[in-house]
Parts: C-alpha cells; structure tokens; sequence
C-alpha cells in the first residue's frame, strides 16, 4: 500500500439503537436478578456477552466533521480512511487517527538568503496548503504539519538563490516577476511534498528586502538607474520634438534657417526641454548701432 483508499462505514444510527437495546436488554436482566437474588449460570454467560457487545458496539462509533477523515489500523495494518461525514460505525477493535483536511496557512518566518547575485536579502513566504492522501501523510513522514514548515523553507531559501533580487526586464528577478516567481516556487513545493500527500494550494512571497547592512547602498542605486533611465527618456523625447520642430518650419517655410542658426536653435531647444530648473526667456531686440 502507498496511497490512500477510502472507506465506507456503517450508520452510526443504527449501531445506537443497538446499543441502546442491548443496554436496555442488561438493565432487565441485572433488575430480574436482583428480584429474585438468583442468577444462573446461562444467564450470567448471557449478561457478560451482552456486556461485550455493547462495549464493542460502542468502540466502533465514531464521527467524522466536514473536510475531516479518520485512518483506520487494524493491528498495524493500514485498513482505509473514513472521509464521508457523519456519525458512523467501523471495526471496533480497530485504531482511529484523525486528519485533517481542510486547507492550512503557512506564513514562514523571514530569512537571510544570498541571490544569484550574491547580494544578501530577506525573504519570506506564504504557502496554502492540504492534506490529499492520508495515508503519505500519516506513514510516509513522521510529522506532516513539521515536515510542510522544513521543506517550505529550503524551497524557498532555493529559490532566492536562483534568480536575482533585481535586474533588466528581459531577465526574471525576485522584486519584478511576482507571477512567475510565485508560479516556480508552487512547483518546487509541490514536488517536495508529494512524498506527504500534501497539495500545494499557492504559494506567494509575503517579504522580499534587501538585508539591513546592504539596503542603503542598494537604495542609492536603484535610485541613480532611476534617474538614468529618466534622463534618457526626456533626452529621447526632446531630441524627438526638436525633430518635429525643424521639420515643421521647413514644411510650411515659415522660417528658414542656415546650418549656424539651425544649430543655435537645436542647442536652445534641448536646454529648454531637457533642464531640471524653470528656464528664463531671453529677448533679441536687435543690435544697437551708434
């Protein structure tokens, strides 16, 4: 056996009734004999089975919650699990585990992992999770709930190590591909904890810094690529306006310019599109002659 096998067990309702009546039946017999002092030996044999079922009857009633199972061993050997809900009756002389089913949250602490590129960084994850087969989850590992925390963390600390806090947009990174670092790490959890029976419902980055003594410096320059990559954008767009500009005065010749003054204007205009500071117009009245 290596995998789960459901179990359908008997009402529970109708294993009550019998216990009752079987309770009722020994209560009649303990009230004749205690009217008439006298007991038999058949009817002793006859009060002492009745005891054993009931006793059994009883060890065999068990109840099941919604999103709950029960694994059943009989003598060590793995019979099935119980997963319909209800009030149910099996094998009383079997063991009972319960497990269960319903969806869990990881929220994993924070860790200090170096990235593909060296850089220190903390990180931290979320991960959803369920038990799919009971049977992996209650004898193919030890602890199951313990065994989702450890290789929750080495999937993570893996992934950190594999990709970049940060990098160009044609390359995957920690801070920049959300989805598909969320969809690698899913994957890597799932193959890790087939072996439980477990089924990895998602699974997302909830922290993702830079560590303490490398965060000022790494601010610094992602502020100085920032700024580079503004500039580069005003610089595309004005040397594109100027462009137009010439352009436009050549086609409709509202003004013509010789290569000096279409120079000076270029210059002019880049100054007046690509300055930080509010620029300050400049008049030419003309020339003075005395």
């Amino acid at each position: 056996m290596t995998q789960e096998r459901e179990m359908r067990a008997a009402s529970g309702w109708v294993m009550l009734v019998l216990e009752i009546a079987v309770i009722a039946a020994m209560g009649w017999m303990i009230r004749g004999f205690a009217l008439t002092q006298i007991a038999t030996t058949p009817e002793v044999l006859a009060l002492i089975v009745l005891a054993l079922v009931a006793v059994l009857v009883g060890a065999g009633l068990i109840i099941v919650e919604p999103n709950g199972s029960k694994v059943l061993l009989l003598f060590g050997s793995y019979q099935g699990t119980v997963k319909r809900s209800g009030f149910q009756w099996v094998n009383p002389l079997t063991t009972k585990r319960a497990v269960s089913l319903r969806a869990r949250t990881l929220n994993g602490e924070k860790l200090k992992v170096n990235d593909l590129a060296g850089n220190p960084v903390e990180i931290a994850a979320i991960v959803v999770w369920r038990v799919r087969d009971t049977f992996r989850a209650s004898f193919e590992v030890d602890n199951y709930t313990q065994y989702v925390s450890m290789q929750s963390e080495v999937a993570v600390r893996h992934l950190a190590s594999s990709y970049p806090y940060d990098a160009e947009e044609d390359t995957i990174s920690l801070r920049r591909n959300v989805d598909e670092i969320s969809a690698s790490l899913q994957a890597e959890l799932q193959e890790r904890l087939d072996r439980a029976g477990v089924e990895v419902l998602e699974a997302r980055l909830s922290h993702l810094a830079y560590a303490p003594e490398i965060a000022s410096a790494m601010l610094r320059r992602q502020q100085a690529a920032a700024i580079i990559a503004a500039r580069q954008r005003i610089v595309e767009g004005a040397v594109g306006m100027v462009e137009m500009a010439l352009d436009r005065l050549e086609q409709y010749q509202k003004l013509t310019l010789d290569e000096e003054r279409k120079a000076a204007m270029v210059s002019n205009l880049l100054v007046v599109l690509c300055s930080e500071h509010a620029v300050q117009p400049v008049l030419n009245t003309g020339t003075l002659y005395q």
